[in-house]
């Protein structure tokens, strides 16, 4: 009920305007956002890069309405990216990209306009040495987004899909995204979804998770995962010790500013470990779904309220 609460309130313009008013509200929305700016974005990467973790940068811009806004997107992504090449960056560093923010739903040629900014986006990358995520949002985009990943796959083999493991098609999507060269980011999923397309218990989300998790080490490709749950970044490596996966042949992934020690303590053993950095000014509905997926955020974010308003 209250990760239903929060989610709602992520897409209400009231929620937002209360929240964004609170005072404390900056302080606690800079643990998980770099920053508005550019400049903030590269700087926060440039310093977890000095750690030894590498980074995968999501840029928060405004919703999208209209073509020239998916293409201003776009073409933050370009600058981003001859930032990361300037900076000495763009080898430790990729981007994640929503279809959504670069057109995908747009009402004339949405998915066209998508792929064409996703494709600029990818020349880009390709352009400086680095690779791109393509994110999921709730269930009614996967089909869409997986089809346009495979129309860049055939120019991008390396472009990186997420898969959402609360979906009851994900271990068949799974299966057709481990083959060779493929780059597959394995999340629960922050989205409310309906009984019909999704898991509703944790533990059938989990033993989900496991299922596709060991599709995904048993394939050719380059499995990501991300997952804060410490049992199930355990059975990750052992499932990738048991089909013989070398420490470069797979990642573990998690959020800017949750659980930054154990960040730190696999990236010790060796691990490549990936942070998901987002920054920009549209920071609302990404924090209020971090505050839903995690109830020791919302603890956090409460207690924070109570000794600083």
């Amino acid at each position: 009920m209250l990760r239903s609460t929060l989610l709602a309130a992520s897409r209400s313009p009231r929620s937002r305007k209360l929240i964004e008013q609170l005072p404390p509200t900056r302080a606690i929305v800079n643990r998980f956002v770099a920053g508005e700016t550019l400049v903030d974005g590269v700087s926060v990467t440039r310093d977890l890069v000095a750690t030894g973790r590498r980074i995968t940068l999501d840029h928060l811009g405004e919703d999208t309405s209209d073509a020239t806004q998916a293409a201003a997107t776009a073409e933050a992504y370009e600058k981003l990216l001859a930032a990361l090449s300037e900076s000495g960056l763009a080898d430790r560093a990729e981007v994640s990209v929503k279809l959504s923010a670069v057109g995908q739903f747009l009402p004339q040629d949405g998915e066209k306009v998508a792929l064409d900014n996703a494709r600029r986006i990818c020349e880009a990358a390709a352009a400086v040495g680095t690779t791109v995520t393509l994110d999921m949002e709730d269930h009614t985009t996967t089909d869409s987004t997986l089809g346009i990943a495979r129309d860049l796959r055939a120019d991008f083999p390396w472009l990186g899909v997420v898969l959402q493991a609360y979906l009851h098609r994900t271990e068949a999507d799974c299966r057709e995204f481990s083959g060779p060269g493929s780059r597959v980011r394995l999340c629960k999923g922050a989205y409310q979804e309906p009984a019909s397309v999704a898991f509703q218990k944790k533990s059938d989300v989990d033993l989900s998770y496991v299922r596709c998790l060991k599709v995904l080490m048993a394939g050719e490709g380059y499995p990501m995962i991300a997952s804060h749950d410490p049992r199930l970044i355990r059975i990750a490596g052992e499932l990738a010790a048991s089909n013989g996966r070398a420490a470069d042949s797979f990642e573990y992934q998690m959020l800017y500013g949750i659980r930054p020690e154990e960040q730190e303590r696999l990236t010790a053993e060796g691990n490549t470990m990936r942070v998901y950095l987002p920054y920009g000014n549209e920071w609302y509905g990404y924090f209020m779904r971090r505050l839903a997926e995690r109830p020791a955020n919302l603890t956090f974010f409460l207690r924070a309220l109570a000794t600083k308003s």
